[in-house]
């Protein structure tokens, strides 16, 4: 792991990182959050019984925004132009929980991280927000980074 934190200038102050003389390559970030509940909310969300809509369907959408607007809500993240975002909701009965993962893709010169972070971590929040008139006890959980490629730094994977 390095010791040089990128965001930090010599004074100490934080900074935006001047990414302008890194050339442009095809960039993945994944990411994925677990959110844990009650086994009669899952019930209900799988039967689509969620007076406010389709759960999973809101969920995504919120997501793909929550990766557009990342550089809105993370100070020293790059704006940049995402190419696509995928998700995936995998339901598991026996643990009552639905473990979300975004691939976020960019061509570009910084990577997609945050945005597949910030993606998982708004649709978990979502799918919080739909069904808490139900279950205020769901926890939001295990938000992490699973991979990333491209960079000078090439890819990584959590173990």
């Amino acid at each position: 792991m390095s010791e040089n934190l990128t965001h930090i200038d010599e004074a100490g102050r934080a900074k935006m990182v001047d990414v302008g003389a890194k050339g442009e390559t095809e960039r993945e970030g994944v990411a994925e959050a677990i959110i844990r509940m009650q086994p009669a909310t899952l019930e209900r969300i799988k039967a689509g019984q969620i007076k406010k809509g389709d759960v999973l369907a809101v969920a995504q959408v919120a997501g793909v925004m929550g990766a557009k607007k990342t550089p809105d809500l993370i100070p020293m993240c790059h704006p940049i132009a995402i190419t696509g975002v995928d998700f995936d909701f995998k339901i598991d009965d026996a643990n009552s929980t639905i473990t979300i993962q975004a691939a976020v893709r960019t061509i570009g010169r910084t990577g997609v991280e945050m945005e597949a972070l910030t993606a998982v971590a708004t649709a978990a929040l979502t799918i919080y927000d739909m069904c808490k008139a139900i279950d205020k006890g769901m926890i939001v959980d295990g938000i992490a980074l699973v991979k990333k490629s491209g960079g000078r730094s090439g890819l990584w994977e959590r173990k």
